[in-house]
């Protein structure tokens, strides 16, 4: 079996954590591809940083901070707090000590002249993460926010990170930009893994900033709508919020109501036809939302509705606690896929 994955950092790392888990418990041997986010790359300190694939790699490769979810396992800060004692800005973003070597290896082989995919494929080498990491484009793509400006009717444009981190989502948000996007290509591989994909999974990432932003890269999301494998969507939205993160931030901004049926008909069912090489449309064969088990409120009242528009919808439990469960709804998700290809 072949399973490629759309995924942004976190919750699209657990997810697949979860998955390899399932596959190797239940002895199916499959080759699994994760196509990563790059829009919330950063050049800062000099560096080239990559927040979602690394920590897509930290958390396959056992490397990760349970904890925090980014970030390596038991680091310490002590450059941080040099740069701190120095003046130099961002203040607002800080690297870990064990985190920084990573960011050192892949700025040396981008300055070198060798692409992000393979400088991913090297710094793979050494984690093992068990899935082919791609990132979506090799091309230097940056997403920014816009919101208004301290004067009236003024508009001013920040760095995603910044956003994110500096003022965590509270400056209402506009617009999503992917700078650079409109030129970028899709990364060697990556419409191959989507072509020749039994199944096609999208993990619970943010859908506006992470696998929003992968879909804007040229070309992806036609691949999405052309292949012949079923594209199955984990809902990141559960109990009308979302489970971690600011999703719901990033939602307002496209009018979009943070629900698990908002999200889906966001995506759009793959079932409306389109002109030879149109670039738009809907992408999802299937759903799944939250049934209410535990503490989050059930999202149920979205399976009629959302099957009857043409996504085939099931309410399961979506509430990653550990390994095991999460390993539960991947197994959902390729049982819906399965469903779904009949």
């Amino acid at each position: 079996m072949r399973i490629t994955l759309l995924a942004g950092g976190i919750g699209g790392a657990r997810f697949t954590r979860g998955l390899l888990h399932h596959l190797r418990t239940s002895g199916i041997d499959a080759d699994v591809a994760v196509i990563g986010n790059t829009g919330d790359d950063i050049r800062v300190f000099g560096l080239q940083v990559c927040p979602d694939l690394d920590s897509v790699m930290y958390t396959l490769g056992g490397g990760i901070s349970e904890e925090r979810g980014w970030g390596r396992e038991d680091e310490t800060f002590v450059v941080k707090g040099e740069l701190a004692n120095y003046g130099v800005e961002p203040t607002w973003f800080g690297l870990g000590d064990r985190d920084t070597a990573t960011h050192l290896v892949r700025t040396q082989m981008l300055d070198a002249g060798y692409p992000l995919s393979a400088v991913t494929e090297a710094l793979c080498a050494r984690w093992q993460p068990g899935v082919r990491l791609i990132p979506m484009t090799d091309d230097r793509v940056e997403t920014h926010v816009v919101v208004d400006g301290e004067e009236t009717g003024t508009r001013r444009a920040l760095h995603f990170q910044e956003w994110w981190i500096r003022y965590r989502a509270s400056l209402p948000a506009l617009a999503f930009v992917l700078v650079g996007g409109d030129t970028a290509k899709p990364a060697p591989g990556v419409l191959e893994v989507i072509a020749e994909a039994d199944v096609v999974l999208l993990p619970p990432s943010n859908p506006v900033v992470s696998i929003g932003m992968v879909l804007q890269v040229p070309g992806v999301r036609e691949a999405l709508r052309s292949t012949a494998a079923p594209v199955v969507g984990v809902s990141p939205i559960v109990g009308g919020a979302p489970v971690r993160g600011m999703a719901d931030a990033c939602l307002a901004a496209i009018g979009v109501d943070t629900t698990a049926e908002a999200v889906a008909r966001h995506y759009g069912p793959r079932v409306a036809a389109l002109p030879a090489g149109a670039d738009g449309g809907g992408i999802l064969d299937g759903w799944l939302v939250h049934d209410g088990t535990g503490s989050m409120a059930s999202d149920a009242s979205a399976v009629d509705p959302l099957t009857a528009l043409g996504i085939p919808t099931r309410a399961v439990p979506l509430l990653m606690t550990d390994v095991e469960a999460t390993a539960a709804i991947a197994a959902q998700a390729l049982a819906l896929a399965e469903d779904v290809r009949r």
